[in-house]
């Protein structure tokens, strides 16, 4: 049975009014830079740990999509094939002058582009290295239609440090959750062509509460290994609005603690999963922030420290 929406939220979906002089600073920097950052849109619970940390998620090519997923908050048409030129510079220009670490670099789906906007995204990645040569970036992309070399472009062309692409949820709940141009198949295949390519650390997200079982989780986590994805994060869906799919339960903090050891003991790099987790979340990327330079890995409430699986990406 469905949550309604007006459903209170357990403690441990309760988080604290962001704040402090580090995000104050990156959100005034940001408003007068004219970025959009996915932190903001999708109201992320998240958002004052990670900006206080200095990591945000910036959304390029534009802020409407071309798929109409049941989960996602983002506005949904036809951008008719307008892109504008100037993003990547402007980016790369706008983040060297704030306190950043680590970016993620997140796309609206462009089915209305020949390439899905794959050439956009690494003339993006390359201009934020040319003015922040010590700025870790991370592609969180979609899926370009399940055209390869489109994917193979935004690795061997743009270089990110991490290649990210989300499944979502479990695979017999796409149909009800995401659009019906996407499938667990072939966002599995993106993950896999990113590996083939060279892509240094594949990462992806899975969505729970949705109706769900906790083996069908498990039964996705090991065909994602089977991928050979190095990262992954698991956190509870939230529903954006009335008119987004429903919440079918909250699930416990102890379960999320089992994913995380299982996917460990599965052989991922990195395991984030708890309540508030979403695909871009502070944990994880402390954590491939320590991998990528070869420190010590990070620890949280929803981490776990494991120097066995500790290696330098080369």
């Amino acid at each position: 049975m469905s949550l309604p929406i007006n459903q209170r939220k357990p403690e441990w979906l309760k988080v604290r009014l962001p704040g402090g002089e580090r995000y104050a600073r990156i959100k005034e920097r940001l408003r007068q830079l004219d970025l959009h950052t996915v932190c903001e849109e999708a109201r992320c619970p998240n958002i004052g740990e990670c900006w206080g940390e200095g990591t945000a998620t910036l959304m390029i090519l534009g802020e409407t999509c071309t798929r109409g997923c049941r989960f996602c908050a983002v506005n949904t048409g036809d951008p008719g094939g307008l892109v504008d030129p100037r993003e990547p510079e402007n980016v790369g220009r706008a983040l060297s002058e704030l306190d950043l670490a680590y970016v993620v670099l997140t796309m609206v789906d462009r089915d209305d582009l020949l390439d899905g906007g794959a050439a956009h995204v690494a003339q993006t990645v390359r201009r934020i290295k040319h003015y922040s040569p010590e700025m870790l970036v991370e592609t969180l992309v979609g899926d370009f239609a399940g055209v390869r070399k489109d994917v193979e472009a935004v690795v061997r062309e743009g270089a990110p440090d991490v290649f990210a692409h989300n499944v979502e949820v479990v695979p017999s709940l796409q149909r009800r959750m995401r659009d019906a141009r996407c499938s667990w198949e072939r966002s599995v295949d993106v993950l896999r062509w990113a590996r083939a390519a060279g892509a240094n650390v594949t990462k992806t997200s899975l969505m729970v509460g949705c109706g769900e079982t906790e083996d069908e989780v498990l039964d996705a986590m090991r065909s994602l290994r089977e991928a050979e994805v190095d990262v992954l994060t698991i956190g509870q869906y939230l529903r954006p609005s009335a008119k987004h799919a429903a919440v079918e339960r909250f699930v416990e903090p102890a379960e999320f603690d089992r994913y995380r050891d299982r996917g460990l003991e599965m052989g991922f790099r990195f395991v984030a999963s708890g309540p508030l987790v979403r695909s871009s979340y502070r944990a994880a990327e402390a954590f491939l922030k320590g991998i990528l330079s070869g420190e010590a890995p990070f620890e949280d409430r929803y981490g776990k420290r494991d120097k066995t699986r500790l290696t330098v990406v080369s």
